[in-house]
């Protein structure tokens, strides 16, 4: 195995790493920086419980090996919150209670955080269908909707 310099920046701090050339960015997060909010559930692409935002896009870091996320910016869950302020995607699903076991939110808050950085109009409307590649097996959404369409009034008042 090849082991390769990376360099990239992760929730506002840069990193100088040496990786594996078969490690997976998730697998980087968790362990090399132990940053546990990132999950992993299907290990495939399917789920978006591994969702980050990176170089201002939703992507399951699962599929994405660490030497490709070299220069990259990177904000996991962890990274949401500042100075002590939840940001609004966080705070909508503690006030419309849209947890039920929190395996898959972080997966889904930063799939939503993404889509409404690139689209401050987001609209009620169009939460299915930001949302269609995470999954949840607990709830039957409603009260994960209810959290986004919570964060979007949330985020027109800021």
């Amino acid at each position: 195995m090849h082991k390769y310099n990376i360099s990239l920046e992760v929730n506002g701090v840069k990193y100088y790493k040496t990786v594996d050339s078969r490690q997976r960015l998730l697998d980087f997060i968790r362990d090399d920086l132990r940053l546990t909010g990132t999950k992993e559930a299907c290990g495939e692409g399917e789920c978006g419980s591994c969702a980050i935002i990176m170089d201002g896009k939703a992507l399951n870091s699962c599929l994405i090996l660490a030497v490709e996320a070299d220069a990259a910016k990177i904000t996991t869950i962890e990274g949401l919150e500042i100075n002590g302020e939840l940001d609004s995607i966080q705070q909508g699903f503690v006030d419309e209670h849209g947890v039920q076991c929190g395996f898959c939110i972080p997966g889904f808050i930063m799939t939503a955080r993404a889509a409404l950085n690139s689209n401050p109009d987001l609209k009620s409307s169009e939460i299915r269908s930001v949302v269609a590649g995470n999954l949840c097996r607990c709830t039957g959404y409603v009260k994960i909707f209810k959290s986004i369409e919570k964060a979007l009034r949330l985020e027109k008042k800021r």
